[in-house]
C-alpha cells in the first residue's frame, strides 16, 4: 500500500523503472531449449538467438536525430537498436530523443536529489506508520534511506518522458547488458510518442492519486510491453559477445540492498515487469502486437485483470465508498490516505508480512484474493497521540469467495494477533500487543479494522452497518 505512494512520487518525475536482474532473469532464447536464469549456471551452451524479426527496419534517414554529443561509434550504436527495436515493435518514431549515459554515482544523485525530493522525512514516518499497521514492515524502519539505497542498486535505466530523454547506466563499456537495457528505454520512448504515457493514459501523479489500482495496472501494461519487446529484441539481434557480457555481468553481481528488502517491498517491486509481462504475453499470443496496440486505447484498470488477463477488459473493479470517519473519531483525527487495494495488495498483505511467522501459505493467500471484485480503504491518524486507524471495506465476485476470504484473513489474523478474543453478530476481534484487528463477513462483503488502540474499533463500527 505505501509502496502506491512512493510509486506516485517516483511516476510525478516520469521515471519508469527497469530491474536488471529481473529482465536478464526472463530473457528466453526461442528455439535453442535454453532459458537464461539468474544467475546463469555454469556450464549453459553458447548458443546464438534465433531470428524473428517482424518487419524490415526503416531507413537510416527515416528516423529523427537526437541532439545529444556521444562519440560516433556508441551514438551508431544506439541508432542500430532503435531501428531494430522499431522493426520488432512496430510504433514509429516522431521526434528526437536525448541519448545520456551515466555513471553508478551519478544514478545515486538522481535517486537522491530528484525521485526522492519531494518525498519528505515525515511523508516516509507516514508510510512506515501505515505499514507497520498492516504488518508490512517493523516501527521505526527508514523507508526513505532504505529506499534510495535500492533503487540506486536496481536501476539500469529510465526514461524521462518531460526531458524525452533516456538513461542508462553504463559499466566499464557498452555490451549485452546496456544494449538489452536500451532497447527497453527505446521502447518506452515509442510508447509515449504513439499514446502520451502521461496525459494520454494517465501515468501521472494526479491520476495515480486518484485510483493507485490502476496506475498499478498501467504500469504494468506499460512495462510488460517494454520487456517483452526486449526479450524479442535480444533473441533476435544479440551476439555471442552480448551473451557474454552478462555472464561477465552475473559473475560479479550482487544485490545486498534488494537481498535485505522487506518481503512485500521485493514482491512488488518486480509486479510490473513479471507479472506485466504475462499480461502482455497473453494479448500477443492472441494477435501480436496488434492486441498489445488496442490495450493502450482501453487500459487495464486493475492489478485483478493484470494477474488475470482473461478478466481483461470486462471485470472492471465495483466502486466501494467509505464513511467519512472524522467527526466519529473526533478532534486532531484526521484522514491520512484512501484509495483501492486491489488484488495484489491484497496477496502481499496476506504472504509478505514482515515476520515470518504471520504469512499465510502463499497458495492460501493467492486463493483468497484472487475473488476480489472491488475495495475501498482509508487510514486515519490522530495528530498529537500518533493514534492511527485502517479500515478496508470490500465486495466479493461471489458470496463464497468471500467466505473464503474471511476464512483465510482468520487464518493470518490468529497468526499475527493470536487466538480471537471474541466472535459476534459475524465479527471476529483479535487483540495483540500494538494492536487491534477486527473482520466482519456478510454475504459478499467483508470488513476489516484496525488500529492502535482497541476502543477505536467499537467507536467506529456502527458507521459500516
Amino acid at each position: 500500500m505505501e509502496n502506491k505512494s512512493t510509486k506516485r512520487i517516483l511516476l510525478s518525475c516520469a521515471v519508469l523503472l527497469v530491474i536488471a536482474c529481473i529482465c536478464l532473469g526472463i530473457l528466453m532464447i526461442t528455439g535453442a531449449g535454453v532459458t537464461l536464469l539468474w544467475p546463469l549456471q555454469p556450464g549453459q551452451p553458447e548458443v546464438l538467438p534465433t531470428p524473428i524479426r517482424e518487419t524490415q527496419p526503416p531507413e537510416n534517414g527515416d528516423l529523427p536525430q537526437p541532439s545529444d554529443d556521444l562519440p560516433d561509434e556508441l551514438a551508431d550504436a544506439l541508432f542500430e537498436i532503435e531501428h531494430q527495436v522499431i522493426a520488432l515493435r512496430g510504433l514509429t518514431m516522431n521526434s528526437p530523443v536525448v541519448r545520456t549515459l551515466i555513471s553508478t554515482q551519478e544514478l545515486e544523485q538522481i535517486v537522491t536529489e530528484d525521485f526522492f525530493a519531494e518525498y519528505s522525512d515525515e511523508d516516509a514516518r507516514q508510510d512506515v506508520v501505515v505499514l507497520s499497521l498492516l504488518g508490512l514492515l517493523p516501527d521505526g524502519f527508514a523507508l526513505k534511506s532504505f529506499y534510495q539505497g535500492l533503487y540506486s542498486e536496481q536501476i539500469a535505466g529510465f526514461y524521462d518522458d518531460e526531458l524525452e530523454e533516456i538513461y542508462v547506466v553504463q559499466g566499464e563499456g557498452f555490451g549485452g547488458n546496456e544494449k538489452r537495457t536500451y532497447a527497453h528505454e527505446f521502447t518506452h520512448v515509442l510508447q509515449d510518442q504513439a499514446y502520451d504515457l502521461s496525459d494520454g493514459i494517465g501515468l501521472n501523479d494526479d491520476a495515480c492519486e486518484r485510483d493507485s489500482e490502476k496506475c498499478a495496472a498501467v504500469q504494468a501494461l506499460i512495462e510488460g510491453d517494454a520487456t517483452k519487446t526486449e526479450i524479442l529484441w535480444f533473441q533476435t539481434n544479440a551476439t555471442l559477445r552480448d551473451f557474454e557480457d552478462i555472464r561477465e555481468f552475473y559473475a560479479d553481481f550482487s544485490s545486498p540492498i534488494l537481498d535485505a528488502a522487506p518481503p512485500y517491498m521485493a514482491e512488488d517491486l518486480v509486479f510490473p515487469y513479471v507479472k506485466g509481462l504475462a499480461f502482455v504475453e497473453h494479448l500477443y499470443d492472441q494477435q501480436g502486437y496488434q492486441a498489445v496496440d488496442r490495450a493502450y486505447q482501453d487500459p487495464p484498470v486493475s492489478t485483478e485483470q493484470i494477474l488475470h488477463p482473461e478478466k481483461y477488459p470486462e471485470d472492471v473493479p465495483i466502486a466501494v465508498a467509505l464513511p467519512d470517519l472524522e467527526p466519529v473519531l473526533g478532534s486532531g483525527w484526521s484522514l491520512v490516505d484512501q484509495n483501492v487495494m486491489g488484488e495484489w495488495y491484497t496477496f502481499l498483505i496476506l504472504n509478505k508480512g514482515y515476520e515470518a511467522s504471520s504469512r499465510l501459505d502463499e497458495d492460501m493467500a493467492l486463493a483468497a484474493a484472487e475473488g476480489w471484485g472491488g475495495d475501498g480503504y482509508a487510514f486515519y491518524q490522530h495528530e498529537s497521540s500518533g493514534q492511527a486507524l485502517f479500515v478496508m471495506d470490500a465486495v466479493w465476485d461471489t458470496a463464497g469467495d468471500a467466505a473464503e476470504f474471511a476464512s483465510a484473513f482468520d487464518a493470518y489474523a490468529t497468526l499475527r494477533w493470536g487466538d480471537p478474543v471474541e466472535g459476534t453478530a459475524g465479527n471476529t476481534t483479535w487483540e495483540g500487543a500494538a494492536s487491534t484487528a477486527l473482520m466482519r463477513h456478510d454475504g459478499d462483503r467483508t470488513l476489516w479494522l484496525v488500529a492502535t488502540h482497541p476502543d477505536l474499533i467499537p467507536l467506529v463500527l456502527d458507521q459500516f452497518e
